[in-house]
């Protein structure tokens, strides 16, 4: 019971740089509005990355990109397979104390921030939990369609 909700924590909490190296999936979100691009630099690992210090070419960025976007793509099935198997007692609690952490970590942000800034922080928290909430409504709708077509 402990071994798939600790794979499942290890394969969640694993690094995210992938996802700056990986072209954007067609059916992803909008990227946030405080997203903002920072030039090609960033495309180039100029500004940090944990390639920055190899002098990729763009073959080899790119292959590096593809190798990564699958890997992450296999944790995330691999999280999945985990989490399918869980009570769902358990799954319930584990939301509740990703939510709780989450949560502990937003006060603890707004605790840092000037009062404009916590406005701010409000504000980018509110879209960002109404684009959750449109994505999950277009996945829904996605699903859907997907349904009806193969009836």
């Amino acid at each position: 019971m402990r071994k798939p909700l600790t794979a499942l924590l290890i394969a969640a909490a694993l690094p995210t740089v992938a996802l700056a190296a990986t072209p954007a999936p067609t059916d992803a979100p909008p990227p946030a509005p405080f997203m903002k691009d920072h030039g090609h630099g960033m495309m180039r690992g100029e500004h940090g990355g944990p390639f920055r210090e190899l002098n990729l070419t763009p073959e080899q960025r790119q292959q590096v990109g593809k190798v990564m976007g699958e890997s992450m793509k296999d944790r995330r099935e691999i999280t999945e397979k985990y989490w399918n198997k869980l009570p769902e007692a358990d799954r319930k609690a584990m939301q509740e104390e990703l939510k709780a952490n989450r949560d502990k970590a937003d006060s603890s942000i707004r605790g840092i921030l000037t009062p404009d800034q916590q406005k701010k922080f409000d504000e980018l928290k509110k879209q960002r939990e109404q684009r959750k909430a449109e994505w999950a409504e277009f996945q829904n709708w996605k699903a859907q369609k997907d349904g009806a077509k193969t009836n």
